[in-house]
Formats: structure tokens, C-alpha cells, sequence
């Protein structure tokens, strides 16, 4: 019965996904990085994600329906994330409200907010429309080599712009207020502001994705952002259990590891291929997907468990 399970398998199959995973990996690999500032640099758990990556879709496909460039509309895209996160932060800051019921009570407006401005709960831009960032037709055209060369340069450019931004005193500010709140009031530091500026930069780069991945897909859907957050989380972890210590100590770290996020979005996309390609029960993905990323949160600790261990018993 294993002979015959495995008999029907087909290897090509899984070749064949390998550059839609790699496309994917790339443009959900935008939306880890502005999971992992507010995950690691802001130590925030922000759950506004799953609604404002399907704000950042919405926004620019009724943009691009409406005759706006594509390229253009995921400038819009971008702020229209960027104005969630900026209520996620006015709610916890300003009004008190802890910061992950206040980024869930933004990402249930945003369900709202995202049929308001479809007006239903899917749009389409038509596979005819031309001059898109990102396309599904793209990847099996035959000029796939150029569009992913165009994608991973974007995806260095965010890095480098991003490392730039957290290099400048007032990204050296935010970090310092995810590192230690109490330290960086007792510098003078308006902890409140950065928090939101963290916020906004984050989902103003989710949105973005959104944008892209709608652009991709050739439509943006009010549910599209549904379990983003564990992608993105999937991502940032699986990049600093694989990658985390190759260049611990070097100045080119933080560099590094924001590169480092997109392989671990690649790679978080392979396992899920593969995981269907093994014949898993698709209604199980939602689930897969958790486990992955507890288990790869759980690594760390067990391995740091498991040498206290060992230093104790010498």
C-alpha cells in the first residue's frame, strides 16, 4: 500500500510549483519584514496584520480598476496600511488599551473598512491587464527569468532601505523602546511616538505585499489577510532558527537577517507545497501552518533547555 502511495506521487509536479513558491516566498517575504519589526524590534504582538494586508489589496485593485498605474497604486497601497497601524497605535498609546486587543479590535474594523471599499467581498483586475508589478502569468511566461530578477532586486532594496531607516536616531529609537521602554523614557526618548511610527512602518510594508500579492493573484478578496500573521511569524522564526547564528557578532547582522526573512518565507512555502504534494488533506493547512511555527519557536528553547542541562551534569 506505502509502494503504491508513493508510486503515485509525482516528482515533476513538485518541480514545477518551485517557482510559484519562490514568487510567493518573495512577496509574502515583504509582509514577514513588517512582521518581524513589530515581532522582534518593537517586541509588539500585532495582530492588525491579517486585516491590513487585505486593506493594502483592496486599495490598490479598486485604484488599478479606477485606470491608476499598478506600480502607482501600491503607493497607496502602502499608506493605507500605514494608517492602520497608526490606529493600532493611537488605540494602545494614546487611549490605553493593551497592545494586542487593541491591534484585534483594528483588524476587525478593517474587515468592515475592506468592503467599504470593494464594496463586495471580492474584486478582480481582469488577466488581461497589463504593466502589473507582480503576476501569476509571469512566472510561466517565458520571460520569468527577467520578472524574478526584478523581484529579488526589490526585495534587496526594501532591505537596504530598511537597514538605512533603523540606522537614522529615530530608528535607533525604536529599537531602543523594544529593547527597554524604562531606559529609553529615562533618554528622553517619546516611547509613545515610536511605537506608532514601528507600527505604521509595519503595516504600511503589509500593506504593501497586500498590493502586490492582489496584483499577483489578479484580485483582491476581504479574507485574503486570514492567518497572515503565522505566515509572517513562520518566516521570521524559521530565518532565525536556520540562519540566526551564521553571522552572530558581525555588523552586517541586522542586514542579514531582514535577507534572511524572504528565504525563510521561500522556504516556509516549499514545506507547504510539499506538504500538499504529499496528498495532506487541504482542510488541515490552517493547522500545519501553526505547528510549523511552534515548533521552530519551541527550537530555541529547547536547545538552550537541553545545554543547562548538559553544563549542570559536568
Amino acid at each position: 500500500m506505502i509502494v503504491d502511495y508513493l508510486g503515485s506521487l509525482d516528482p515533476t509536479a513538485l518541480i514545477r510549483a518551485l517557482p510559484g513558491n519562490v514568487a510567493q516566498g518573495l512577496i509574502w517575504g515583504i509582509m514577514a519584514i513588517g512582521v518581524y519589526i513589530t515581532f522582534r524590534i518593537l517586541d509588539f504582538a500585532d495582530l492588525t496584520v491579517d486585516g491590513s494586508l487585505a486593506t493594502g489589496g483592496a486599495v490598490a485593485v479598486m485604484l488599478i480598476q479606477g485606470g491608476m498605474h499598478p506600480a502607482l497604486s501600491l503607493v497607496f497601497a502602502f499608506i493605507a496600511g500605514m494608517a492602520a497601524g497608526f490606529v493600532t497605535g493611537f488605540l494602545h498609546t494614546e487611549l490605553g488599551i493593551p497592545g494586542i486587543l487593541a491591534s484585534i479590535l483594528t483588524q476587525i474594523s478593517l474587515y468592515s473598512v475592506n468592503l467599504g471599499i470593494m464594496g463586495k467581498s471580492n474584486q478582480s483586475i481582469g488577466i488581461g491587464q497589463t504593466n502589473l508589478v507582480a503576476s501569476l502569468r509571469y512566472v510561466t511566461s517565458e520571460g520569468r527569468a527577467v520578472f524574478f530578477l526584478k523581484l529579488i532586486i526589490g526585495c534587496l532594496l526594501l532591505v537596504a532601505v530598511v537597514y538605512w531607516a533603523f540606522g537614522t536616531e529615530l530608528g535607533s529609537a525604536i529599537r531602543a523602546t523594544g529593547c527597554n521602554p524604562q531606559m529609553a523614557r529615562a533618554q528622553g526618548i517619546n516611547t509613545n511616538f515610536t511605537k506608532v511610527v514601528a507600527l505604521m512602518l509595519s503595516n504600511g510594508l503589509v500593506g504593501l505585499c497586500g498590493g502586490i500579492y492582489a496584483q499577483y493573484q489578479g484580485s483582491a478578496d476581504v479574507n485574503a489577510g486570514r492567518g497572515a500573521i503565522v505566515i509572517g511569524l513562520a518566516a521570521v522564526i524559521i530565518s532565525e532558527v536556520i540562519f540566526g547564528k551564521l553571522c552572530a557578532g558581525k555588523k552586517i547582522t541586522f542586514a542579514y537577517t531582514l535577507a534572511a526573512v524572504f528565504v525563510g518565507a521561500i522556504l516556509y512555502y516549499i514545506a507547504y507545497t510539499l506538504v500538499l504534494w504529499l496528498r495532506m488533506p487541504s482542510d488541515y493547512m490552517k493547522l500545519f501552518s501553526a505547528i510549523v511555527v511552534a515548533c521552530f519557536l519551541a527550537i530555541p528553547y529547547l536547545k538552550d533547555k537541553y545545554a543547562v542541562k548538559r553544563r549542570m551534569a559536568r
